[in-house]
């Protein structure tokens, strides 16, 4: 189940409490009705009219009462909205049924717990489809006090797992912290008007990732972000003027309304990405970059490869006995993957080194212990950030290194799925079907374009994430040795005769 909270809040209830019991943008809402409320739903229903609409004034009037009497002390935007939606496959669950998760979730995130019902918030749930539910909210408490926000995503995420466990539904991740920013609504269409493959906060990420993965201080550090293109702004000490306490990066040409570039600070790109830890992944000296020749290259390659080969020994032995010690060694797998990919200049690398970086961070934003495999694989990922593009090797160095890293991923896979979450073992597993692509001699052919929903259930299956099939290592990747969608509806071509080779 998904829980989504609307940002930012709403200033006016009527509109939202009018769409949700409308016909909807596509005539998707049917049979439109409370189902729970801070009082029983069958008092608060929106009488018919004899022309057959509804009368919302009575409804209205007392989700505004508390907000209305609070005057000047009451929040700016005082509406609160949540949508939860179970599963495509999930069983159809009946109104008690989501009248029980509505309270679950409104007791979780105190704007009114049970037994005070009185004092809290005013809320409503209406359901207008069969398989997800929406809660609207003053926050005005009763009692005249300002409702408090701690943590509300975390508490509607919590209501969500235990409702999957209470009634049987498609279990979902945790809310570990462990996911990067998701890009907004806003930033995906700009990048669509202006051409991009992708939002300015995707292509941020990944050259921040490789840049931190590569230096070996933080002068190189934003030596790299230069090189690459990318603007930069550090943030120093007010004490201790010259030291560095944060950091900004900015896409050339990506502007404000006003004109500025567009700033991303560390912490809205990744949770790992702040200041505080980039500087942890830093031996705090600096060499400048060499000339290697192809003896010294492919030594490169090897000493990756066995350092990785290590690092998946390593994690397999401390999955079952001690998960946590192997936690720095799957954080710094990350730097080497970004290392490789733009080593190689490999779009299918890059793509793994994206997919894997959620396998690599620690649940809320810890910081793991420094252990000797996380060392020697962020060693090697500083030698393969020496390699230039135009170095690219066509040897078996480079397919060796991938083969070992692809063994690494999974021997994450393992150590996350006995650690028990889901969506990090899922990045890992997926990350590491990709790399096994290249060994394999086949390539994937251009991910397709998603079609819009246009039904009430394809709106519904975008909302979780995609199954992992083996063979189908990535959302809309066919498996190797297919041509493409169209692939299935060609005739079989006539065997051959068989005869003497020649």
């Amino acid at each position: 189940m998904i829980g989504k909270i609307s940002v930012p809040r709403g200033t006016r209830l009527a509109p939202l409490v009018y769409y949700l019991f409308g016909p909807g943008r596509r005539e998707e809402h049917t049979d439109p009705h409370l189902v729970a409320g801070w009082r029983h739903p069958a008092e608060l229903e929106p009488p018919l009219r004899p022309d057959g609409s509804r009368d919302f004034r009575e409804l209205l009037g007392l989700l505004a009462q508390p907000y209305a009497a609070m005057g000047d002390f009451a929040v700016a935007r005082p509406v609160w909205h949540c949508s939860l939606r179970a599963a495509p496959e999930d069983k159809l669950l009946s109104d008690d049924e989501w009248a029980q998760i509505a309270g679950d979730v409104m007791h979780r995130t105190a704007l009114s717990r049970r037994g005070e019902e009185d004092e809290g918030v005013r809320w409503v749930a209406v359901r207008h489809g069969p398989d997800h539910i929406h809660l609207v909210a003053m926050l005005a408490r009763q009692d005249f006090r300002r409702p408090r926000l701690d943590f509300e995503r975390y508490r509607v995420r919590e209501a969500c797992r235990a409702a999957e466990a209470r009634y049987g539904l498609r279990a979902t991740a945790p809310g570990d912290r462990t996911a990067a920013c998701r890009t907004s609504r806003a930033e995906n269409e700009k990048a669509t008007r202006r051409g991009l493959g992708e939002p300015p906060r995707v292509t941020l990420r990944r050259a921040v990732i490789t840049a931190a993965a590569c230096a070996r201080s933080e002068g190189e550090f934003f030596t790299r972000l230069e090189a690459a293109g990318i603007l930069a702004r550090k943030r120093f000490s007010t004490r201790q003027p010259g030291q560095v306490t944060g950091y900004a990066v900015a896409l050339p040409g990506d502007t404000s309304q006003a004109g500025g570039p567009v700033w991303y600070g560390g912490g809205k790109l990744a949770p790992d990405l702040t200041w505080p830890k980039l500087r942890q992944r830093w031996p705090g000296r600096s060499t400048a970059e060499e000339q290697f020749t192809p003896a010294e290259r492919a030594a490169i390659w090897d000493h990756a490869a066995r350092a990785a080969r290590a690092a998946a020994a390593e994690i397999r032995a401390l999955a079952g006995s001690d998960p946590a010690a192997a936690a720095d060694a799957a954080w710094a797998a990350s730097d080497t993957l970004h290392a490789a990919a733009a080593a190689l200049g490999s779009r299918i690398l890059r793509q793994a080194a994206d997919g894997y970086d959620r396998a690599a961070r620690a649940p809320y934003a810890r910081i793991p212990v420094p252990t000797p495999a996380g060392g020697r694989l962020r060693d090697a990922a500083r030698l393969l950030g020496t390699l230039a593009a135009s170095t690219r090797d066509p040897a078996l160095a480079p397919l060796v290194l991938l083969g070992c890293l692809a063994s690494l991923a999974e021997a994450v896979t393992q150590l996350r799925e006995v650690q028990q979450h889901a969506a990090q073992a899922a990045a890992a597993r997926a990350a590491a079907e990709v790399l096994r692509i290249p060994t394999r001699g086949s390539r994937p052919t251009t991910p397709p374009r998603r079609r819009r929903a246009r039904t009430p259930g394809q709106i519904a299956a975008e909302d979780f994430p995609f199954p992992i099939r083996r063979g189908q290592p990535w959302p809309g990747w066919y498996s190797p040795g297919q041509d493409g969608p169209s692939s299935a509806r060609r005739p079989t071509p006539p065997p051959s005769r068989r005869g003497p080779r020649l």
